[in-house]
């Protein structure tokens, strides 16, 4: 496994992590077994929050025998009151089975609303900065789908981390990703790309293949999801959270595995991603 520093958290992570939405409506045996195998194979950082069904309630105790040696991110939403965000991180340091978690961040800023609310007096940051205070957050951090919501973020405030989708299609596509890094590094936030195997979004009465994920991830390519992963892996970026699903997760694993001295892509290889694009892209996030 590769591991590569958080930005100023000084936190080591595994260049992969567990998205914890995968646990969702598992069997705690089969999550343990999940988690176990996980750690066994260098991943050190868990993300996961309230909104996952019962993904924490699951997470917790497999988690427990490991959490000293284990980053553990959690998140809210953030158009939550001050008192709903402090109830969230209660809830969650519970169902988790922590007293603190590594990072803490807003989940899926979206819309200026969101972000005036979450920023706002009594909003969801207030209760996040007071939880820090007391030693139940160490770092405070955003996810966010769009460069426009990610740069107003960071404007309004320094905050530690910052997750955004670090994705072939949708930063050809879209434009969607370089900004994003760039202001971040300026004053070395850590950067927790995801969907990083993503394809595109389902298409009506598309096969699934028992993928619970709202996108298409990229299980049945294994050239592009080799691409797709090592231009993620290649970027400016600290983590790649795995996609929702434990087969992608394993996926990733030994993509990586099998090119951990060989993540930049060479200019044919890029040219190739490129022209997956218009053969298997099409749209991911709506740019709002």
């Amino acid at each position: 496994m590769e591991y590569r520093i958080l930005g100023r958290t000084n936190i080591e992570v595994s260049a992969i992590g567990f998205g914890g939405i995968m646990v969702n409506n598992k069997d705690q045996d089969k999550v343990n077994q999940m988690v176990a195998e996980a750690i066994d194979k260098g991943v050190n950082i868990f993300d996961v929050g309230p909104t996952y069904g019962d993904a924490q309630s699951k997470l917790g105790p497999a988690l427990k025998p490991y959490r000293d040696d284990v980053v553990l991110t959690c998140k809210t939403e953030p158009d939550n009151t001050k008192d709903e965000v402090r109830a969230d991180i209660e809830n969650s340091l519970e169902f988790l089975e922590t007293d603190y978690f590594d990072v803490y961040q807003l989940h899926e800023v979206t819309d200026e609303n969101a972000l005036k609310k979450a920023l706002g007096p009594d909003g969801a940051l207030e209760a996040i900065i007071e939880a820090q205070q007391e030693g139940l957050v160490k770092y405070i951090g955003f996810s966010a789908h769009s460069e426009r919501a990610a740069l107003k973020l960071m404007n309004s405030f320094d905050f530690d981390t910052v997750m955004f989708p670090i994705n072939w299609n949708y930063w050809f596509n879209e434009n969607q990703g370089s900004k994003v890094i760039e202001k971040a590094r300026e004053t070395n936030k850590g950067i927790l790309a995801i969907k990083a195997l993503a394809q595109r979004r389902w298409q009506e009465n598309e096969k699934r293949h028992n993928y619970n994920t709202w996108y298409k991830p990229v299980f049945d390519h294994d050239e592009l999801a080799e691409l797709a992963l090592r231009f993620t892996l290649s970027q400016d970026i600290d983590t790649a959270i795995s996609p929702g699903d434990k087969r992608m997760l394993d996926k990733g694993l030994n993509i990586l595995k099998n090119n951990k001295d060989n993540l930049e892509l060479s200019p044919g290889e890029l040219s190739q991603l490129k022209e997956y694009i218009n053969m298997y892209g099409g749209q991911l996030y709506p740019i709002p």
